[in-house]
């Protein structure tokens, strides 16, 4: 078997002897180590045997002298089919071309599909994708992955909560949460408004119900902040108290910056080469250069092709090299403390309400120890401290 693919590819010429001698002939080819296979009979004085197409000179040497008449009959092979696809080369570039056109076609961009935005949303979502280049006739595995063009979208458009991404086939398809989305009216049960913290009342607004504290009271957690039973006390009404209820309340927070930094930043300087990958084998195709760079990050991205509805087991492969260098960041006691006071405040804000705000801040305490500035800090917030707790019947 491995002869025969190694003849086809090399080419092999079918040839017929006819004459009395032809027996000597193919004695005299096996003394010249010259290779014949597939020999047959084809009458009493004709013979059929292959020959190789390399070996032809030899061929010709060998059989000069003797009394057969040699025909070559046809040529098979790598060689003349090659020849065959040269006299229609018409045909062949036109069939490639339509390979080609196919291949481009299944791995083009040709529907985009946004669910559950407003149209407003909509159309910032695809003045977005036009800055990205995420548009209908643009190469698929030429433009950013379905994560990355996901995270350029949630980082870029205030309005998105999630947004989902999603590659199938030849079109995109996009599945939005905006923010802010208006809340059902629910039918609130009757309650009271509790303290959610202890705090000092600094402000109140009561929608309904009875108030039981005032402006500079100091109200600890769980204490009554606007009763649910209103009326004449001996025929009450109970409602669903209702209302903001603002207080001052306190936090601490532990905060460490050390002095001297060590870390490595990415320069801006990079380097993306392109491979086309089949099973574990990259091939570069563009980009043969290694980067000149001592400290490097490699970031590995690949993309499937596709021909038609199928995809194939060759990937378009880049290879981005990003280089990085080594800095040392100093502060003085009074930089580190300033930035503790930043960080100190910026993770506050991570575990208070939005609405609420930072009215007051004292550092307790400072220590420079091993290098670093320990800070212990005091905060003074103004925040909606009212929660609801329902009231049961017979209370």
């Amino acid at each position: 078997m491995k002869n025969q693919w190694t003849n086809f590819l090399a080419g092999y010429i079918r040839v017929k002897a006819d004459g009395i001698g032809t027996e000597r002939v193919i004695n005299k080819l096996i003394k010249q180590n010259i290779y014949i296979w597939n020999v047959k009979r084809a009458g009493s004085h004709s013979i059929l045997f292959n020959i190789q197409l390399k070996e032809m000179h030899k061929f010709r040497n060998a059989v000069r002298n003797s009394d057969c008449k040699l025909s070559f009959l046809e040529g098979r092979g790598g060689p003349f089919l090659f020849k065959r696809l040269l006299k229609n080369s018409g045909f062949l570039a036109g069939f490639l071309a339509f390979v080609v056109l196919i291949f481009l076609l299944s791995n083009m961009v040709w529907g985009i599909e946004i669910r559950g935005a407003k149209p407003e949303t909509e159309h910032l979502i695809r003045k977005e994708l036009d800055k990205m280049g995420v548009e209908k006739g643009k190469i698929q595995f030429l433009l950013d992955d379905a994560d990355d063009i996901q995270r350029k979208l949630t980082n870029n458009i205030s309005a998105l909560t999630w947004i989902g991404v999603e590659l199938k086939g030849t079109t995109f398809h996009f599945q939005v949460v905006e923010k802010k989305q208006p809340d059902e009216q629910v039918k609130l049960s009757p309650r009271n408004l509790v303290a959610g913290k202890k705090a000092v009342i600094s402000k109140m607004f009561v929608v309904k119900g009875q108030s039981v504290v005032a402006v500079h009271d100091y109200v600890k957690k769980g204490q009554m902040l606007v009763s649910g039973t209103i009326g004449n006390p001996d025929k009450p009404k109970i409602v669903a108290a209702d209302g903001e209820v603002w207080g001052e309340t306190w936090y601490k927070s532990q905060v460490e910056v050390p002095l001297i930094t060590n870390f490595s930043v990415f320069n801006g300087r990079e380097s993306v080469k392109h491979y086309i990958k089949i099973a574990k084998f990259s091939i570069p195709v563009w980009n043969f250069k290694k980067p000149d760079y001592k400290n490097f990050e490699t970031e590995l991205s690949e993309r499937p092709l596709k021909f038609l509805k199928w995809e194939l087991p060759i990937h378009y492969k880049t290879a981005t090299h990003r280089e990085k260098e080594d800095v040392t960041r100093k502060y003085s006691v009074k930089e580190a403390v300033s930035k503790a006071r930043e960080m100190g405040k910026k993770d506050l804000m991570k575990l208070i309400p939005e609405d609420s705000k930072i009215v007051g801040e004292k550092i307790l305490h400072q220590t420079t120890d091993s290098g670093k500035v320990k800070l212990s800090l005091h905060y003074q917030v103004i925040e909606n401290i009212a929660v609801g707790q329902p009231i049961i019947q017979g209370d």
